[in-house]
Protein backbone atom coordinates (compact mmCIF):
# COMPACT_ATOMS: atom_id res chain seq x y z
CA UNK A 1 0.00 0.00 0.00
CA UNK A 2 2.83 2.21 0.87
CA UNK A 3 5.34 1.54 -2.12
CA UNK A 4 1.88 2.41 -4.08
CA UNK A 5 1.09 5.71 -3.31
CA UNK A 6 5.00 6.43 -3.05
CA UNK A 7 4.89 5.43 -7.02
CA UNK A 8 1.69 7.39 -7.05
CA UNK A 9 3.62 10.62 -5.62
CA UNK A 10 6.64 10.18 -7.72
CA UNK A 11 4.29 10.00 -11.13
CA UNK A 12 2.52 13.22 -10.21
CA UNK A 13 5.96 14.59 -9.52
CA UNK A 14 7.33 13.82 -12.64
CA UNK A 15 4.34 14.92 -14.98
CA UNK A 16 4.10 18.67 -13.21
CA UNK A 17 7.63 18.71 -14.26
CA UNK A 18 6.88 17.51 -17.79
CA UNK A 19 4.06 19.99 -17.84
CA UNK A 20 5.83 22.79 -16.59
CA UNK A 21 8.91 22.32 -19.24
CA UNK A 22 6.31 22.12 -21.81
CA UNK A 23 4.65 25.25 -20.81
CA UNK A 24 7.83 27.25 -20.63
CA UNK A 25 9.49 25.88 -23.87
CA UNK A 26 6.19 26.65 -25.86
CA UNK A 27 5.37 29.83 -25.04
CA UNK A 28 6.66 32.60 -27.82
CA UNK A 29 9.32 34.50 -26.73
CA UNK A 30 8.87 37.95 -25.65
CA UNK A 31 10.66 39.57 -28.99
CA UNK A 32 14.04 41.27 -29.32
CA UNK A 33 15.16 43.55 -26.66
CA UNK A 34 13.99 47.21 -26.70
CA UNK A 35 17.55 48.35 -27.01
CA UNK A 36 17.54 45.82 -30.05
CA UNK A 37 14.54 47.88 -31.61
CA UNK A 38 16.44 51.01 -31.08
CA UNK A 39 19.23 50.06 -32.22
CA UNK A 40 17.64 48.87 -35.74
CA UNK A 41 15.32 51.40 -36.29
CA UNK A 42 18.14 54.47 -36.06
CA UNK A 43 20.67 52.18 -38.52
CA UNK A 44 17.14 52.42 -40.89
CA UNK A 45 17.13 55.88 -40.66
CA UNK A 46 20.63 56.18 -41.27
CA UNK A 47 20.60 53.79 -43.88
CA UNK A 48 17.44 56.04 -45.78
CA UNK A 49 19.00 58.51 -45.45
CA UNK A 50 22.85 57.62 -47.14
CA UNK A 51 20.36 56.54 -49.63
CA UNK A 52 18.78 59.57 -50.40
CA UNK A 53 22.06 61.96 -49.90
CA UNK A 54 23.62 59.32 -52.59
CA UNK A 55 20.59 59.90 -54.76
CA UNK A 56 20.66 63.58 -54.48
CA UNK A 57 24.68 63.75 -54.69
CA UNK A 58 24.41 65.37 -51.48
CA UNK A 59 27.39 64.84 -48.68
CA UNK A 60 25.69 61.99 -46.28
CA UNK A 61 24.60 63.51 -42.94
CA UNK A 62 26.79 63.38 -39.72
CA UNK A 63 26.12 61.61 -36.49
CA UNK A 64 23.30 59.06 -35.63
CA UNK A 65 19.48 59.83 -35.48
CA UNK A 66 17.63 59.79 -31.71
CA UNK A 67 15.23 57.25 -31.38
CA UNK A 68 12.40 56.94 -28.42
CA UNK A 69 8.59 56.37 -27.74
CA UNK A 70 8.76 53.14 -29.27
CA UNK A 71 5.47 51.79 -29.65
CA UNK A 72 4.71 48.00 -30.97
CA UNK A 73 1.36 47.38 -32.60
CA UNK A 74 2.08 43.99 -34.15
CA UNK A 75 4.64 41.71 -33.86
CA UNK A 76 5.04 38.00 -35.68
CA UNK A 77 7.39 35.40 -36.04
CA UNK A 78 8.79 34.95 -39.68
CA UNK A 79 10.96 32.66 -41.47
CA UNK A 80 14.17 34.58 -43.02
CA UNK A 81 15.55 31.58 -45.37
CA UNK A 82 17.39 28.88 -42.25
CA UNK A 83 17.26 31.53 -39.54
CA UNK A 84 14.50 32.83 -37.61
CA UNK A 85 12.98 36.33 -37.39
CA UNK A 86 10.26 38.97 -36.34
CA UNK A 87 8.36 41.40 -38.30
CA UNK A 88 7.20 44.35 -35.89
CA UNK A 89 4.62 47.14 -36.47
CA UNK A 90 4.50 50.17 -35.07
CA UNK A 91 5.21 54.04 -34.31
CA UNK A 92 8.25 55.55 -32.62
CA UNK A 93 9.71 59.32 -32.47
CA UNK A 94 12.91 60.16 -34.00
CA UNK A 95 15.15 63.37 -34.45
CA UNK A 96 18.08 64.07 -36.74
CA UNK A 97 21.46 65.08 -35.29
CA UNK A 98 21.13 69.35 -34.97
CA UNK A 99 17.64 69.09 -35.96
CA UNK A 100 14.79 70.55 -33.48
CA UNK A 101 11.68 68.88 -35.01
CA UNK A 102 11.23 65.75 -33.38
CA UNK A 103 9.09 63.43 -35.74
CA UNK A 104 6.35 60.47 -34.98
CA UNK A 105 6.35 58.61 -37.51
CA UNK A 106 5.21 54.52 -38.11
CA UNK A 107 7.56 51.55 -38.85
CA UNK A 108 7.90 48.23 -40.54
CA UNK A 109 10.87 46.39 -38.93
CA UNK A 110 12.18 43.04 -39.82
CA UNK A 111 14.76 41.94 -37.27
CA UNK A 112 16.91 38.43 -38.18
CA UNK A 113 17.97 36.16 -35.01
CA UNK A 114 21.35 35.12 -34.93
CA UNK A 115 21.95 31.23 -34.76
CA UNK A 116 22.73 30.60 -30.96
CA UNK A 117 19.99 33.48 -30.19
CA UNK A 118 22.51 36.37 -28.79
CA UNK A 119 22.25 38.63 -31.54
CA UNK A 120 20.36 40.29 -33.73
CA UNK A 121 20.61 41.62 -37.54
CA UNK A 122 18.59 44.56 -39.30
CA UNK A 123 16.70 42.72 -42.21
CA UNK A 124 15.35 44.61 -45.21
CA UNK A 125 13.58 42.62 -48.53
CA UNK A 126 15.89 42.93 -51.31
CA UNK A 127 12.38 43.45 -53.34
CA UNK A 128 9.55 44.46 -51.05
CA UNK A 129 6.90 43.73 -54.10
CA UNK A 130 8.51 40.24 -55.12
CA UNK A 131 8.59 37.44 -53.47
CA UNK A 132 6.32 35.75 -50.28
CA UNK A 133 8.36 35.97 -46.84
CA UNK A 134 9.21 32.38 -47.16
CA UNK A 135 11.29 33.04 -50.69
CA UNK A 136 12.19 36.48 -50.28
CA UNK A 137 16.00 37.32 -50.09
CA UNK A 138 17.32 39.46 -47.54
CA UNK A 139 19.87 42.23 -46.61
CA UNK A 140 21.43 42.15 -43.48
CA UNK A 141 22.80 44.57 -41.51
CA UNK A 142 24.31 43.53 -38.18
CA UNK A 143 22.82 45.63 -34.76
CA UNK A 144 25.28 45.68 -31.48
CA UNK A 145 24.78 42.97 -29.16
CA UNK A 146 22.15 44.12 -26.40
Amino acid sequence: MLARLLLWRVRGLVLAGLISVCLVSCTPSSGPPRAVVLDALALQIELTQTSIARTLELPPSIGHPTVSRVRIEEQSVVKMGAHNGVHLLGRFDWQLPGDRIQVDSPFDLYLEQGDKKQSWRLAQQADPSGASELNQQWFTYPLPLA
